[in-house]
């Protein structure tokens, strides 16, 4: 039996349970591999009674063997959590719940028990702090891969990738160099060939408004148009940079695989606009696969019954690639 996938339950106090419940009610029709949730156990079931769904929630513990999970339920391994209410409001009370959910899957992953595993959304300025960090950097930190993690948001028509991620807009022009943008095209190109089977075309945005700054100094623009240099050198397909207002308007015209931008609204709010839930968030760079529904919380409709599992249902049927 193929090994299965981890869905850690992310934020309690989200649409988390609510589209995994979703995603469990349609996996026969979408999902091709057995996936099993870590997170509380109580806190599920309430949230079952209180979303009103009939599913049948087993729980599992550290002994249990995983290759014998059945498809007919729900099964949780347990991450106590205290919590009297199917939803509260979102605070800091849950981060250590959250971390030690994500020390379980990392363990699991340590050991070969599962192919990989798909994290629920999480409130990053509730868990990281002001810091600006995500899920992208925690996890890279977390296995000694600092630096190396690479965003790919992911659809089988167009993928994007910012090549910074969770910072403030006027830090981005320091972090922009030619280093990081070749090492970011080169890893996923490297995806792209390995799992997509496919060999990726790239383009690759420019900085400022129609890639001119008003100076001649020394611009973002130049740093760009080296990394791409050096690329195509590397027999990469690849373009730019690419003036960001006409970009998205022309990808199938030069059918671009992949866009690369410097940060991560440029690419991030007219990809959803395009593709909106169907998208999956992956980390590249890591020693595994991890995927991430391309949302958030959702606090605005917690408990409401309301959230599209498109997402999610997408992150787990990505892994249907891995062999």
């Amino acid at each position: 039996m193929n090994k299965p996938i981890a869905i850690i339950a992310g934020e309690p106090n989200s649409i988390s349970s609510e589209i995994i419940f979703k995603s469990w009610k349609l996996r026969k029709k979408y999902i091709h591999k057995n996936f099993f949730v870590i997170g509380s156990f109580e806190l599920l079931n309430l949230q079952k009674k209180k979303l009103k769904y009939q599913i049948k929630i087993k729980k599992i513990n550290k002994n249990y063997k995983i290759n014998r999970l059945k498809y007919n339920e729900l099964n949780v391994y347990d991450v106590k959590y205290n919590q009297k209410k199917a939803f509260e409001k979102i605070s800091n009370k849950s981060n250590k719940y959250i971390f030690e959910c994500f020390d379980f899957a990392l363990k699991l992953l340590k050991e070969k028990k599962i192919i990989g595993f798909v994290n629920c959304p999480v409130f990053k300025e509730s868990l990281f702090g002001y810091k600006q960090k995500g899920v992208t950097e925690f996890l890279s930190n977390k296995v000694g891969k600092k630096i190396n993690e690479v965003m790919l948001i992911y659809n089988k028509n167009l993928s994007v990738s910012p090549i910074t991620t969770h910072i403030p807009l006027g830090q981005v022009n320091k972090k922009i160099n030619r280093k990081k943008i070749v090492k970011n095209v080169l890893i996923i190109n490297k995806f792209y060939k390995k799992i997509i089977k496919k060999r990726p075309n790239f383009a690759v945005l420019g900085f400022n408004p129609h890639n001119y700054s008003g100076s001649k100094k020394y611009t973002e623009e130049k740093i760009i148009a080296s990394a791409v240099k050096i690329l195509k050198k590397l027999k990469i397909k690849i373009k730019g940079p690419i003036s960001t207002d006409s970009s998205f308007a022309m990808y199938k015209k030069y059918k671009f695989n992949v866009i690369i931008g410097m940060y991560h609204d440029q690419v991030l709010t007219p990809f959803k606009t395009l593709f909106n839930f169907d998208a999956v968030n992956i980390t590249l760079g890591l020693p595994f696969v991890r995927t991430s529904p391309d949302h958030g919380v959702g606090d605005n409709i917690v408990g409401k019954n309301i959230a599209n599992p498109k997402s999610l249902i997408e992150s787990i049927k990505f892994f249907n690639n891995i062999k």
